[in-house]
């Protein structure tokens, strides 16, 4: 809205307020706004007072050859907002967390991610109407389809290299393409049903560098970049889309302990997205309730879940599932499982899912590999196993050579640690060697 409209006209803050300010002196008005009066209309969207909000119109409409509206710039008073305005404030918001993330904001990284109510909002909002009844857009240029298709090639291309080597080196460049490339397809011209596919196709970028933050432990700035696919994904109407991005969430929040937050989350997609809820994500967001369960104690919530994921990946077709969905690979339910029997102490049976996964292993992508066998490595050292554990470890520490995550070097460390308080043989000493040996170069 105002801050795109600003940077679309080639304007400083303090550029706009001094042409409004002469503006209002060629009416007779001793107007005194500057830089920071414009911030706190762009920031806290305060309305000026008076005529100010259509003055700001006139101006960026001499500067953009084009009528600009109070709806455009969104200082109209909130009654007479058009909905659509409110989609206008989501593209700002999240090209201003773009833009911020591509220059390094220190105030962005560091940024805390909000729990309880705060946290459910966004996805209530998803859930509830009123949904977006039009997104086109009128921008200075019609989109272009090709670069349009663009995004979605992206998207694909840096998840599978996400999936090879982390997420550390991989979202500096999802975080510059969204930048130069989504942001102006989304301020483009655009009609609604070519609107609703770039929304999907840049929510799901978006969700991917939340997806890299998030391995990166910026934890605040991951929960931002998915709220902001959220938000994309209701504009696109693709409610099993919205699933997804609440799974990630969900993710998430099982990684920071808030296991209820977890089977909100999970019911909330499994309500909101209904019949396009496939049986590839339903699995995952019931592996995750099944998990969050184990950790709270609940054993009859934990087998149900894991009863009705084991009902949905008996349905997958893999060819009838998003894209996005290519995580839940044969086998991924299984070292699911084997982590939350785990927690519950169910050792043996947690044992036998683990192997289960491992007889699969090479259907899946590489990071899956690391987690399927440090999931083995962690039952088998419980098991008082610490030389087998040893081996299992060794497997999934030639698989991660190469990565850079945090996921993955917790999970590195942790078997590290549940080994060698076990056992102080050979095998468990050796491991702890190769471990000190990678953790001295990724230091």
């Amino acid at each position: 809205m105002l801050d795109a409209l600003i940077e679309l006209a080639g304007m400083s803050y303090a550029g706009l307020a001094a042409r409004v300010c002469k503006a209002g002196k060629a009416r007779g008005l001793n107007l005194r706004y500057d830089h920071a009066s414009v911030r706190r209309w762009v920031r806290d969207h305060a309305v000026p007072r008076g005529i100010v909000p259509e003055l700001v119109c006139e101006v960026l409409s001499a500067r953009l050859g084009r009528a600009v509206t109070l709806a455009d710039i969104a200082l109209a008073d909130d009654g007479e907002r058009r909905e659509e305005g409110q989609l206008r404030k989501a593209v700002d918001d999240a090209a201003a967390l773009w833009r911020g993330d591509l220059k390094k904001a220190a105030v962005l990284r560091g940024s805390r991610q909000v729990q309880g109510a705060a946290a459910i909002a966004p996805v209530f909002e998803w859930e509830n109407p009123p949904g977006d009844l039009d997104v086109s857009n009128e921008g200075a240029a019609p989109v272009d389809p090709q670069c349009a298709r663009g995004l979605w090639v992206a998207r694909m291309r840096y998840e599978r290299m996400y999936r090879a080597v982390g997420g550390i080196p991989v979202r500096p460049r999802v975080v510059t393409y969204l930048n130069q490339h989504a942001i102006p397809l989304l301020r483009s011209s655009y009609p609604d049903a070519a609107g609703r596919q770039l929304y999907r196709d840049a929510g799901s970028l978006a969700a991917l560098a939340g997806i890299c933050a998030y391995d990166m432990d910026l934890h605040g700035l991951a929960q931002r970049y998915l709220f902001g696919a959220l938000r994309m994904a209701k504009a696109s109407a693709d409610r099993g889309f919205g699933g997804y991005v609440i799974a990630l969430l969900a993710n998430q929040a099982f990684y920071l302990g808030l296991y209820r937050q977890v089977i909100q989350y999970a019911e909330t997609a499994l309500r909101g997205a209904g019949r396009a809820l496939t049986p590839a994500l339903t699995a995952d967001l019931s592996t995750l309730q099944a998990k969050s369960y184990a950790r709270m104690g609940d054993r009859a919530g934990c087998h149900a879940s894991m009863r009705r994921a084991d009902d949905m990946v008996a349905r997958i077709l893999p060819d009838e599932e998003p894209p996005e969905m290519g995580y839940v690979q044969p086998g991924l339910v299984d070292v699911q499982h084997a982590e939350a029997l785990r927690r519950l102490g169910d050792l043996s049976a947690a044992h036998s899912y683990a192997c289960q996964a491992i007889a699969v292993v090479g259907e899946c992508h590489q990071r899956g590999q690391v987690h399927r066998f440090a999931t083995l490595a962690t039952v088998l050292a419980e098991q008082g196993d610490a030389e087998a554990a040893a081996a299992a470890a060794g497997e999934m520490l030639d698989r991660a050579a190469g990565m850079e995550s945090c996921r993955i070097e917790e999970r590195v460390i942790a078997d590290r640690d549940a080994i060698t308080s076990r056992s102080d043989g050979v095998a468990a000493r050796a491991f702890a060697e190769r471990v000190s040996d990678v953790l001295a170069i990724s230091a």
